[in-house]
């Protein structure tokens, strides 16, 4: 059985072209602190969520929501509304990363289906079995961590669904638990909705070099005749030992496509493409070709659009370690 694929949507726009790009389920945000993408120019009006919802099923695609911030202590309204918001709307699911959220969406939301969000960081059979067994979590979305063989094993351990990244940005961390962000600039996904913003980083220009600065962190330098991608604390270029180097992770895109075969043998229920804060014109490539090479049909080239020029298997191949 082929795995769902689900696409991003951070707009009205790029989600329209998911779909019509054969997505089978698309994912998106309420326009506030609620969900890990939260940029200006980005996300759902309660009235463009539900006309999403709308389109989505007319096109016999899902829609899932994704509500995967952890709430403030003292200030769960705005959370607590997106779930309610999201079943009012008509979402297939809503992605939840709070264990304060999955209890309340489980008691107060009984029928809206709860999917657990890779901020959550569940990676074992025995996390899985408790967000199944204690909220009733339909899936799980894994984190960016595991190997290949990790993904076989668990797959095969676990009675509950799972969901792996296929493509686009990808994180050497456990997701939910790096704080590297935040110490950089004081803002991360978790808390804020944003890994590295735009609104901390800098870029300094000194004759034919550029420093890429976060916060009051150097994270680069190159000259202008060397294609750089924006990099993140742990995809920073350092000094180790005197020579300049990604220590971490180079910046760049995640890309299966060559594995492809071999993650779907494992069994995997969903397949997932990052990219809410891409335009619907590289939303509508990106789905388009892994549509391709889920129906077995030739696939149209897609390394143009990878970061910096260049990509990788992450952790599936271990080729950042």
């Amino acid at each position: 059985m082929k795995p769902e694929l689900v696409c991003p949507a951070g707009t009205p726009a790029a989600l329209a072209s998911a779909v019509m790009a054969g997505a089978d389920a698309v994912y998106a945000g309420f326009r506030n602190e609620t969900n890990a993408r939260h940029f200006p120019g980005l996300n759902f009006s309660m009235e463009e969520m539900v006309q999403a919802a709308d389109f989505a099923h007319r096109h016999h695609a899902k829609l899932y929501i994704a509500i995967n911030t952890f709430p403030e202590a003292g200030n769960t309204g705005p959370w607590h509304k997106a779930i309610s918001d999201a079943e009012s709307c008509g979402a297939d699911a809503v992605i939840l990363a709070d264990v304060g959220l999955c209890d309340h969406a489980a008691r107060k939301h009984p029928g809206l289906r709860r999917h657990l969000s890779v901020q959550a960081s569940a990676c074992t059979p025995e996390a899985l079995a408790f967000y199944k067994d204690r909220f009733g979590i339909a899936r799980v979305v894994l984190p960016r961590v595991l190997t290949l063989e990790d993904l076989t094993a668990l797959v095969a351990e676990s009675d509950v669904p799972c969901e792996a990244f296929a493509f686009g940005g990808y994180c050497i961390m456990a997701e939910g638990r790096c704080a590297l962000s935040g110490q950089a600039c004081g803002i991360s996904p978790n808390r804020g909705g944003a890994c590295s913003p735009a609104s901390a980083a800098r870029f300094e220009e000194t004759g034919d070099t550029t420093t890429f600065r976060l916060g009051m962190f150097a994270l680069d330098r190159f000259s202008a005749s060397r294609y750089a991608g924006y990099p993140t604390v742990c995809k920073g270029r350092y000094l180790v030992e005197g020579t300049p180097c990604h220590p971490f992770a180079e910046p760049g895109s995640l890309d299966i496509s060559s594995i492809l075969p071999q993650i779907v043998e494992t069994g995997i229920a969903a397949l997932k493409i990052e990219g809410r804060q891409r335009s619907r014109a590289y939303v509508a490539q990106v789905v388009h070709a892994f549509r391709s090479l889920l129906d077995g049909k030739p696939s149209p080239g897609i390394s143009s659009l990878y970061e910096g020029g260049t990509a990788s298997l992450g952790a599936y191949g271990k080729d950042w370690a």
